[in-house]
């Protein structure tokens, strides 16, 4: 399995660059040391690509696989738990890879009502979460005490899956919530206020890097499962029975569903 994801990455980074039709080489050489793109500009661009890969796994592999019988946990990466990560629990792992990474790019999930404690927005960000819950709209601001410029964007409840997890956990404090009810807000941050094309490129690569190692992550725990059914692992979803995509299937879904907007940005800004 481990194999995998150093064929992959280098593959997404290709897509990403190139999916388009591609960027003269010239051009690419000439933008990589120029400052093209504000920090907001950024954010914005790995918040969509965000939005669509955590959709796609909250809706089609944990809501299609719990269908299927298919377990997913907050202690998913315990010896004697088998199953899949919540769609929180995958975001975790992104940012625990980001994080890892060159990459000075920030990334976490928090909410005015989380299930983690320690996920309870305070002071500026607290103030900025209410707009947020009023017009959805993304709040920027320059967090003086980390020095880093930070972007908020609304976290709805897009799947019952997300509802009937927080609405049922122990540890909720708030047991009502709806489709559709704004949940929380991803929160990024850069400590830059503008980057170059190269800088922005390897934003986008950090982020689809971090979807990569959780994703495989997961795939590893299904090969360690010793008494539950193991879902068949290819080119089949949970939608047609028992199945898994590979990490390969599901990178290039949400390519397809967010690539373009990315490389309209990309594109313009050669």
């Amino acid at each position: 399995m481990k194999t995998i994801t150093k064929i992959i990455v280098p593959v997404l980074s290709i897509c990403i660059l190139y999916s388009c039709g591609g960027v003269p080489e010239e051009k690419t050489a000439a933008a990589g040391g120029k400052k093209v793109f504000a920090v907001e500009e950024v954010l914005e661009m790995v918040a969509k690509e965000n939005d669509v890969t955590r959709t796609l796994y909250t809706k089609a592999i944990v809501g299609g696989g719990k269908k299927q019988g298919m377990k997913f946990d907050e202690d998913w990466r315990k010896d004697d738990v088998e199953a899949g990560p919540l769609p929180a629990l995958f975001l975790r792992g992104v940012a625990t890879s980001i994080r890892k990474s060159p990459v000075p790019l920030g990334l976490y999930l928090g909410s005015d009502f989380p299930v983690n404690a320690a996920n309870k927005f305070e002071g500026k960000q607290a103030d900025l979460f209410k707009k947020i819950k009023e017009d959805q709209k993304p709040q920027f601001f320059y967090d003086d005490d980390q020095k880093l410029h930070t972007a908020m964007f609304v976290d709805l409840a897009s799947a019952g899956a997300c509802v009937t997890c927080h609405n049922e956990h122990p540890q909720t404090s708030k047991s009502d919530w709806k489709l559709g009810d704004v949940m929380g807000a991803t929160t990024w941050q850069y400590p830059k206020d503008s980057l170059t094309y190269k800088e922005t490129v390897a934003v986008l690569n950090s982020y689809a890097k971090g979807t990569v190692d959780t994703y495989m992550a997961y795939l590893d725990e299904i090969e360690a499962f010793k008494e539950s059914e193991k879902p068949e692992i290819g080119d089949k979803w949970p939608a047609e029975g028992k199945y898994l995509p590979t990490a390969e299937v599901f990178l290039d879904s949400v390519r397809k569903l967010s690539s373009y907007e990315t490389m309209k940005h990309l594109v313009a800004a050669k």
